[in-house]
């Protein structure tokens, strides 16, 4: 039992028992000194985000971290310490004798002491140390991050499997976090179910062709060439498997790893990433998943501020300055909404030189997404009604369109181009298996046909990339620099 109570608690305790002790019993004195044993042997160890609220202050506590400064005067030491739960780190001020000369910057610490009120007003609590013990040394001088110099994204890049270490990154990690709790708390508050959807899987969604095939890396013994007796993959969505789970949910979703067999080298692409993907059953309307992905971009961002206020005013204070005031211009203004065809006019009317065609029926490149969202006034644009050919076998077909284009969808952002791209999907049997059979897909999609078959239901949904989303919040120009392991082409560090 004493040990769930704070130590100042428990010598109020036991200082009102020794008060009614005889003559005859031990001292008072005694019984302070062994209570103060007994506390310092049992320090609460706590972590700096809860030390700096002013949780343990008075008491004995533990904090364990990595050094970011030490600074060493002739009255007292001064190191600052952190273990990634915030940006901010815990001052320890400690007598000059618990110096030691494997105390440098980076080194890994156990420090034990009394948390206290701070006299310096850039902070409210400090650590007064009463024994420092480093954990794992490091050469400061071997480290490739250097004590107060800020170290560009694309330098810290190069050591993937220490970046995590730095204030740049240590916040990306805590804001893609929280930004993951955020999306799961957004579904669950709206009513869709979650669904963990396969990463193996044997259909190709997007119909692209970038796949990364999935062998065993043993030899085979029997006479079948594919381990699942059929050629399986990594998946590139995990669409179709909602599409199954809407003949029984009216909402779901999955958040997870996808793979693209891309040879691309550019600042938007990645062979692994995230994405947020959602189906809606009983809508009829591109309008039903505009509002929903416009609502879930802007509650997402409101959290994500609110609760990592300094790890975002981070980025957009020494990464991308002036970000911020983009950011809250995107959430207190509606979406803009224009169809393919209004954005094929805007781009034929400008005077900009593109290198990639502007007719119609083309399909638009990140130099027409962006300028797109430039001539809307910098805010996100829903671009509507593409042309039926450039979307894939499952979108819905507008036959009352004059062009022949198909219900889909894509939300462009600044400074990122297309950030969702979703559509209304063919429910109609016929129109569907028509176009299996133009593409050559119906036997391998004959499953996908009885969904249509029994108690088929018009839906429809989206897909979001998390790392494009973190681009976009905290103005991080390459994609490489929102995840904590990018995987590319010709990379594959770790």
């Amino acid at each position: 039992m004493l040990q769930r109570l704070r130590s100042r608690d428990v010598v109020k305790m036991f200082r009102t028992a020794a008060q009614t002790f005889s003559v005859a019993s031990l001292p008072r004195r005694v019984l302070l000194i062994t209570l103060r044993h007994f506390c310092n042997k049992a320090p609460r160890k706590l972590r700096v985000a809860e030390l700096l609220s002013g949780t343990g202050l008075e008491a004995n506590v533990q904090v364990q971290g990595w050094v970011r400064s030490v600074r060493s005067q002739k009255a007292n030491l001064f190191v600052d310490v952190n273990d990634g739960s915030c940006l901010q780190s815990l001052q320890i001020v400690a007598s000059p004798e618990l110096n030691d000369p494997l105390l440098t910057f980076g080194s890994a610490v156990e420090v034990r002491g009394i948390l206290k009120k701070s006299l310096h007003p850039k902070q409210a609590v400090e650590l007064e140390a009463e024994h420092i013990h480093v954990v794992g040394e490091c050469n400061p001088l071997d480290f490739p991050f250097k004590i107060k110099e800020r170290h560009t994204l694309e330098y810290i890049r190069q050591f993937p499997h220490l970046r995590g270490r730095t204030n740049a990154f240590g916040s990306l990690l805590r804001i893609r976090g929280e930004a993951t709790w955020a999306l799961h708390s957004y579904f669950k508050e709206n009513g869709f179910a979650h669904i963990h959807t396969p990463i193996i899987t044997s259909n190709d969604c997007e119909g692209a062709g970038e796949l990364f095939q999935i062998e065993p890396s043993y030899p085979q013994n029997s006479q079948d060439e594919n381990f699942f007796s059929v050629p399986a993959y990594l998946t590139v969505s995990g669409q179709l498997h909602l599409e199954v789970m809407t003949g029984s949910f009216s909402k779901v979703y999955t958040f997870g790893p996808t793979f693209r067999a891309e040879n691309s080298q550019s600042r938007r692409h990645l062979a692994e990433f995230y994405m947020v993907e959602a189906e809606v059953a009983f809508t009829r309307t591109i309008e039903d998943l505009t509002e929903v992905m416009e609502d879930m971009f802007k509650r997402t961002t409101e959290h994500v501020l609110d609760c990592c206020a300094r790890d975002v005013d981070l980025f957009h204070t020494h990464v991308t300055p002036g970000h911020r005031d983009a950011v809250e211009a995107m959430l207190k203004e509606r979406f803009h909404v224009l169809t393919y065809s209004e954005a094929i006019n805007i781009l034929q009317r400008s005077t900009q030189t593109f290198a990639f065609p502007t007719n119609w029926g083309c399909d638009l490149k990140t130099e027409h997404e962006k300028y797109l969202v430039k001539h809307c006034g910098t805010r996100p644009v829903f671009v509507t009604d593409y042309p039926y050919r450039l979307k894939p076998f499952y979108t819905r077909d507008n036959r009352d369109h004059p062009r022949h284009t198909a219900a889909a969808v894509d939300l462009l952002v600044p400074g990122v181009g297309e950030l969702c791209g979703g559509s209304l999907r063919e429910e109609r049997l016929d129109l569907l298996r028509a176009r299996l059979e133009e593409v050559g897909l119906e036997d391998t999609y004959s499953w996908y046909l009885d969904l249509r078959r029994f108690g088929s239901v018009s839906h429809g949904g989206f897909g979001m990339g998390f790392e494009r989303y973190l681009q976009c919040i905290l103005g991080v120009d390459n994609i490489k620099d929102v995840i904590p392991f990018p995987r590319f082409s010709h990379s594959c560090l770790l």
